[in-house]
């Protein structure tokens, strides 16, 4: 029996639902975002498919389920299984997001073309350009430069349709062994009495979509669109209904791209992956911290951090400049790194280590297109900021990491043990850690551990040849400027 027709007053902005029209969203604060929507009939569904057939709906000790492996498929791009977790979970739905220009379906024309190679039959279900379109961007990014040995396989498809029923009907027919959407803005269902792009479209398109993959154990990716904050555009619900979240940042002016996990059911969360663009395609990078740092750091307001970022961890360059105030207010700009704890360290500064920075405009920047919200870069930044107000350098190349408290005092940072290891591969002499961390460092490296005042100098065996580093653990702020300058 067909659903009774229903009319409901939808924000478009956030999916929050009224039942009739009000010029202000009260859940987002948005403004003339809510419009009508209609809800034709349905017929009910022959039966419930929402159920799970595991336990046949019956409660079953925790302890008895058996656990497996998930299957995988490799993307051919080393970068993108990390991120998601080892490879491509069978039965999966991935979100991308990025921001226009920014990689997006490079990345996946490359993904597809590889797997179309190894596995079988891929289909790339394109709503917003034609096929003579995709061709283009295929014979560039897929065919390496022109090396002969690669090429578009014949087992990739595209095909440019928005009606998600016959995008189904299609896989059903074709059996494709991974499917391609982009994007889901572009898409509609009959079903839902709205036009495409609305939240009740992308909620009803995302919902086929999700059914589709689970039934035949086909991974998915969905190409989405970021609102102009940056935002993953359409209702929120879809990032929770699907099993991997992933966003594509870079600086338009670099070349740098940085695909991120927010959400994977099926790995870590917070794994990054590099990217270079170039003219043939995205070219992997495999050692992103020595692509980050071009210079030493002997420089006045330049101090090398680290963050560890999924199973890696990331160096980058922190560079500071303080000048006096010309006119006005001091200015105060932060690119890269959280403009409220560059404040919070400047007050830091001024109390406990005694510099005025009242009349001086302040400028932050993080080398590279590298943006972070670690606190593991707090020491870093306040060093830098130390060294350009001051005019001092140190006289050995330093990395420093650690979480500047309120007291001025240094606190630990995670996995402190594995930047001291990629900290030695990269060549450098010394790094400023907070004090427990230097110790755990020490017990973890064998080596042997001296007090020198408050300050902890771990030196590890064979330092004396000078080879080896030297891990400085500092409790405070001053005791990290100290070492910092010795």
């Amino acid at each position: 029996m067909a659903k009774k027709q229903k009319t409901v007053y939808m924000c478009s902005e956030c999916g929050n639902e009224y039942l009739s029209w009000q010029g202000q969203c009260s859940y987002c604060g948005s403004w003339n975002t809510i419009v009508e929507h209609r809800i034709s009939g349905l017929k009910e569904p022959a039966a419930d498919t929402r159920r799970r057939t595991g336990t046949e709906g019956r409660p079953v000790k925790l302890g008895s389920v058996g656990t497996s492996e998930y299957e995988r498929m490799s993307s051919g791009i080393g970068e993108l299984d990390r991120v998601l977790g080892g490879g491509i979970v069978l039965g999966s739905l991935v979100l991308i997001s990025g921001e226009p220009g920014i990689g997006k379906s490079t990345v996946i024309a490359q993904a597809a073309n590889n797997v179309a190679q190894r596995y079988g039959t891929v289909m790339y279900v394109s709503g917003e350009e034609s096929e003579e379109q995709v061709k283009l961007r295929a014979d560039r990014v897929c065919t390496s430069g022109g090396d002969p040995s690669s090429s578009i396989s014949e087992s990739l498809y595209i095909y440019p349709e928005t009606s998600i029923e016959n995008i189904l009907a299609t896989c059903e027919e074709m059996k494709p062994c991974f499917l391609i959407i982009d994007s889901i803005q572009t898409m509609y269902s009959s079903e839902a009495d709205s036009v495409a792009g609305s939240v009740t479209q992308i909620r009803a398109c995302s919902n086929l979509l999700i059914r589709f993959a689970k039934t035949n154990n086909v991974p998915v990716f969905i190409v989405a669109h970021v609102t102009k904050s940056g935002e993953l555009a359409g209702p929120k619900t879809i990032e929770h209904m699907v099993d991997c979240v992933l966003s594509f940042t870079g600086e338009r002016d670099r070349d740098l791209r940085i695909l991120r996990s927010y959400k994977n059911r099926f790995g870590t969360t917070d794994e990054i992956g590099a990217f270079r663009m170039t003219s043939g395609g995205l070219i992997e990078v495999a050692d992103l911290s020595g692509s980050l740092i071009e210079s030493d750091a002997k420089e006045e307001g330049s101090v090398i951090s680290a963050v560890y970022e999924g199973s890696r961890p990331v160096f980058f360059e922190i560079q500071a400049l303080v000048t006096p105030a010309n006119v006005g207010f001091a200015r105060r700009t932060a690119v890269g790194i959280n403009y409220n704890r560059i404040n919070m360290i400047l007050a830091v500064l001024e109390k406990k280590a005694g510099i005025n920075l009242l009349n001086h405009d302040v400028y932050v920047n993080v080398v590279g297109g590298m943006n972070t919200g670690s606190t593991a870069t707090d020491l870093a930044a306040a060093l830098a900021i130390y060294s350009s107000y001051s005019g001092k350098t140190p006289s050995r190349r330093i990395v420093a990491a650690g979480e500047v408290g309120l007291t001025g005092c240094l606190r630990s940072i995670p996995n402190a043990d594995r930047i001291v290891q990629e900290a030695v591969r990269l060549g450098y002499e010394a790094v400023i850690l907070p004090e427990r961390n230097a110790r755990h460092a020490a017990e973890a490296g064998k080596v042997r551990l001296s007090d020198n005042g408050r300050t902890v100098t771990v030196t590890p065996a064979g330092a004396e040849d000078g080879s080896g580093i030297r891990i400085i653990g500092a409790a405070n702020l001053s005791d990290a400027i100290r070492a910092y300058l010795q």
